[in-house]
């Protein structure tokens, strides 16, 4: 199948001088959910902004389901909705009213029925004669996301949409997110909430000082980059890790209660039989011992500052 979006050799330097963008190539699959972690500065936002058509790249192509970003700017446009991160509306204007004016910007005809479930699905219901000034920040971002959906796109850009909304707010606004995704929209976001990326995406870049560092299933980044640790709970304190440990590369808890090992779930042998031999010929018990994995937000750290 091919790709809904194709980004070849994206580049972006603005007129400071500054390279935003390098090289950039990307596919996204129709109909999947993509996100795309970075710090700030990353190049997040000028990526988005350029498939957007509200930048123009200094280099390189971009295609939306196979038509020119350039050369079919409009079509292009009426496919794609956009939640910015900046509040950006009418703050003297009705929901209702503001909702129904973004689609009518597209071209499509009225369709009450329409608009009335977007802003049911985003509980906007009963906000919709309310005046955007008088909303909480929760809701005017529910705002938002309604004019990105007004004129139905088949691809939805969603730049750090949840920023500034409480828990209730968020966990409603990931519902709508899998319900799109089921109706066959592309989703394609940013987000400082690294855990649901974790939840939510079925693939996941990282980008990095205008760099896309590494693109895959999330499951398969996971696989291959995360890591096991075993925490040994120990039965007496331990005032430094005795050199017979050394090879095994622990880590001692401040207080000196517990050891932390650190094993490849892929690699052929683990090093845990021969820990817990080393332990026991140094005389060392412990009262329990538990596992954790590396969760999505250990691995980006590790990828940005580059040490994976």
């Amino acid at each position: 199948m091919n790709p809904i979006i194709s980004v070849s050799h994206l580049s972006k330097t603005y007129a400071s001088g500054f390279q935003a963008l390098k090289g950039i190539d990307l596919a996204i699959r129709r109909g999947e959910i993509f996100a795309l972690l970075g710090p700030n500065g990353a190049g997040k936002t000028t990526l988005i902004s350029i498939v957007c058509g509200i930048v123009t790249p200094s280099a390189g192509h971009v295609k939306v389901d196979g038509m020119d970003i350039a050369a079919k700017y409009r079509r292009v446009r009426a496919m794609i909705g956009l939640v910015p991160q900046e509040l950006t509306a009418d703050m003297f204007e009705t929901v209702w009213n503001t909702v129904s004016f973004s689609r009518g910007l597209f071209g499509k005809a009225p369709n009450p029925a329409y608009i009335e479930k977007v802003l049911k699905d985003l509980t906007l219901w009963d906000k919709k004669d309310s005046k955007i000034m008088t909303l909480s920040g929760g809701m005017k971002r529910r705002v938002m996301i309604a004019k990105a959906l007004s004129h139905e796109p088949q691809i939805l850009f969603l730049d750090e949409p949840t920023a500034g909304v409480d828990v209730e707010l968020r966990q409603d606004m990931w519902q709508v997110v899998r319900d799109l995704r089921a109706s066959g929209c592309t989703i394609i976001l940013t987000t400082h909430y690294i855990e649901e990326a974790e939840e939510m995406a079925d693939r996941v870049g990282v980008i990095n000082k205008g760099e896309l560092i590494v693109v895959e299933e999330k499951d398969e980044l996971m696989r291959k980059l995360g890591k096991k640790e075993l925490v040994l709970h120990l039965g007496e304190a331990l005032g430094t890790i005795p050199a017979a440990l050394a090879p095994h590369n622990l880590q001692l808890s401040s207080d000196g209660h517990s050891l932390t090992f650190t094993y490849d779930t892929r690699a052929e042998r683990t090093g845990i039989t021969a820990l817990l031999n080393d332990m026991r010929n140094a005389g060392i018990g412990f009262s329990d011992l538990n596992t954790r994995e590396s969760s999505l937000e250990d691995i980006f750290v590790d990828l940005v500052r580059g040490t994976r």
